[in-house]
């Protein structure tokens, strides 16, 4: 059953509330809060590549308090183990058995704070539960808390001491995106309330996190026209055969544009995707897939380039299929 009319309403009219009490507590960034809600929504992970201090924290909390769930905050750094992250089996004297600890993954929001500063094994251990929402602990499966949503932070000027994300582990988030700075007034404001340590806790919430999950099989029913699918497979394509890139957008990578513009449509009152909607979010869902050339990227090209190049060579869809 596919996503009606009056669903799409009700739906963009809650999204646009979730936007506005977030915005409360992060301001000036309502297009990165609307993206990051869409990512939620879409059952996605975030990485934003930002400098420290923009309000990473603060938008995590924000979010967590607004839907009613949980939030934890992993600070990565060279000596976390992989059980730090997903939680350890201790044996009990008493009961003479043992018991699992639950990890600081076992939340409903996580921020993974500086993930490449943590060694490629740690960051591993996200892998799992990134994908498949559960952790294997000794044979033991769990099940993570839904909606389940990792905001994983790298500083993009200091790479001393910290490890790269390897191309798997990169293309298991929707999104990449920054935060950036606030503008003049939103940093006059900022100051202004410069008591108030943190703002989330003043939010109150929108919605339940069972709510959430309702919104996010709700999103999956939204229409795709064919065409638009056609529009998508043409254009993951063309970036594998882009001069300038080793390895161009995966079939994860398409699926993930078609869940991100289901939610997108949707938080506009859509019932159906546009081939818009996936030019929008091409830069947003599709750069941080790409690996580009040594040579062409020594000679200044970049992953936005190519998805600019490409969103140009191939004609959107102008009639249904």
């Amino acid at each position: 059953m596919t996503m009606t009319a009056e669903q799409a309403t009700w739906f963009a009219g809650t999204f646009e509330k979730l936007v506005a009490n977030v915005s409360q507590a992060v301001l000036g960034k309502q297009h990165v809060i609307r993206l990051t809600v869409m990512t939620m929504l879409a059952e996605g992970h975030v990485l934003f590549e930002d400098a420290p201090g923009t309000g990473k924290t603060s938008l995590a909390r924000a979010l967590a308090a607004s839907v009613q769930g949980s939030h934890n905050r992993i600070q990565f750094t060279p000596d976390l183990l992989p059980s730090d992250v997903t939680g350890v089996n201790i044996y009990d004297q008493k009961t003479q058995q043992f018991n699992f600890h639950e990890g600081p993954v076992f939340a409903n929001i996580v921020l993974a704070d500086e993930i490449n500063r943590a060694s490629p094994k740690t960051q591993s251990a996200l892998l799992e539960v990134m994908e498949e929402s559960r952790v294997t602990v000794d044979g033991v499966t769990y099940d993570a808390k839904r909606p389940f949503m990792v905001l994983a932070t790298q500083n993009p000027i200091e790479q001393a001491g910290t490890y790269r994300l390897p191309e798997a582990q990169l293309d298991r988030f929707l999104i990449k995106t920054s935060i950036g700075y606030p503008d003049h007034n939103s940093t006059v404001e900022l100051l202004g309330g410069a008591s108030l340590r943190d703002r989330s806790k003043a939010l109150s919430p929108i919605i339940t996190t069972k709510a959430i999950a309702d919104m996010a099989d709700l999103a999956a029913t939204n229409h795709v026209d064919t065409a638009v699918l056609s529009y998508v497979s043409r254009l993951t394509e063309e970036t594998r055969n882009a001069p300038q890139t080793r390895l161009g957008v995966s079939v994860r990578g398409a699926l993930a544009m078609v869940r991100a513009a289901k939610v997108w449509a949707a938080a506009q009152g859509r019932n159906y995707v546009l081939p818009d909607d996936v030019k929008e979010l091409a830069d947003v869902v599709w750069t941080h897939r790409l690996v580009m050339d040594p040579e062409a990227e020594f000679s200044g090209a970049t992953p936005e380039q190519v998805i600019s190049r490409v969103l140009a060579d191939i004609a959107a869809p102008q009639q249904r299929a």
